[in-house]
C-alpha cells in the first residue's frame, strides 16, 4: 500500500468552525455537528462516490437549515460544522470505533481504511478541537452572566439502508443522564403537536463512548441540555424545514419556562 501523504488542512479548505449570531447574548446556544459535506482538499473524494455524499452518512440531511433557521428564530449563536462526519465525526469521543468510519451504513469509505493512531488524531487536532473549542468559550463565557441552554439539532433517516430498520418516530429528544430539558420539551410536543411521533431517546440514546457534545458540553458544566433529532424525510426540502423549526423552536420556548425550576444534576 502506498504512503499516506499527511493530513493538514490548507488556506483553501474551510474553516473547521463557522459561527452564525457569534455575539448573540441569547441564553440558548445551537450547535450543528453533522451540517455539511466539504471534504479537505488532501483527502480527495474519500474514495466514495458523488451520490454517496448526497447521502445522510455524509451529513444530516436538512439539520443545518433547521438550525440556522432556529438560530435567527431566537437571534441565538449558531455553531456549524461544515466538514463531513465522514472526515470526522464531531459528535464523538476521540476513542470511539466510528469517529472516523471505515464502513457506514453498509458503504465502505475507501480513504478511512486502516488509519494509524497518528493519523485519526491529525484530524482529531485539525478540524474536532477547534470545533468544540470554540463552543466551550462561547458556553464558559456566557456562563459568566446568565445559565445559557445548549442544543444540538441532528437528522435521522426513516429506513436504515444496510439493515431495513424503519423508524416510525418523527422527534427524538435524547439525553444521557440529565433529561430535565429533554422531558419538559417532551411534554410541550405532545400538549401542543399531538400528531407528531415524539419520543425519548429514540432512535438513539447519549453515552459517553458515542457522543460527546451533550456529556462533555452540557453535562460536565450543569447546564440544561437536549440532542434533536429529526427524522430527515420531514426536512428533506424548504418547507419541512420552517415547519420543523417552527415545531422545535416553540417546544423549546415552553421548556424554556420550566429551567428554573430544572434541579441542576451533580457535578459529573
Amino acid at each position: 500500500m502506498a504512503k499516506r501523504a499527511k493530513f493538514s488542512l490548507t488556506p483553501n479548505d474551510p474553516s473547521p468552525v463557522k459561527i452564525v449570531n457569534a455575539h448573540s447574548q441569547s441564553d440558548v446556544l445551537f450547535v450543528c455537528e453533522h451540517a455539511g459535506r466539504e471534504i479537505p482538499q488532501c483527502l480527495g473524494d474519500l474514495g466514495i462516490s458523488l451520490d454517496d455524499m448526497e447521502r445522510h452518512i455524509a451529513y444530516d440531511v436538512g439539520a443545518a437549515s433547521v438550525a440556522r433557521k432556529l438560530a435567527e428564530a431566537f437571534s441565538a449563536p449558531l455553531y456549524i460544522q461544515p466538514y463531513s462526519r465522514l472526515v470526522i465525526d464531531c459528535n464523538r469521543p476521540l476513542e470511539a470505533i466510528d469517529l472516523i468510519p471505515e464502513i457506514s451504513d453498509g458503504t465502505h469509505i475507501p480513504t478511512n481504511t486502516a488509519l494509524s493512531a497518528a493519523e485519526r488524531l491529525d484530524r482529531y487536532q485539525a478540524i474536532h478541537r477547534p470545533f468544540h473549542a470554540a463552543i466551550a468559550k462561547a458556553l464558559d463565557h456566557a456562563k459568566e452572566v446568565s445559565r445559557p441552554i445548549l442544543i444540538t439539532i441532528h437528522s435521522f433517516t426513516p429506513v436504515m439502508r444496510a439493515s431495513g430498520e424503519v423508524r416510525r418516530v418523527q422527534l427524538g429528544l435524547l439525553y444521557n443522564r440529565d433529561d430535565a430539558f429533554s422531558q419538559a420539551m417532551l411534554s410541550a410536543v405532545q400538549t401542543n403537536f399531538p400528531w407528531i411521533e415524539v419520543a425519548l431517546n429514540q432512535p438513539y440514546d447519549v453515552s459517553d463512548e458515542g457522543d460527546y457534545t451533550i456529556p462533555v458540553h452540557g453535562e460536565h458544566r450543569r447546564l440544561p441540555h437536549a440532542l434533536i433529532e429529526i427524522r430527515s424525510d420531514c426536512i428533506a426540502d424548504e418547507c419541512g424545514q420552517a415547519r420543523w423549526a417552527e415545531i422545535v423552536g416553540a417546544a423549546i420556548k415552553i421548556a424554556l419556562v420550566s429551567v428554573t425550576e430544572i434541579e441542576q444534576p451533580p457535578s459529573i
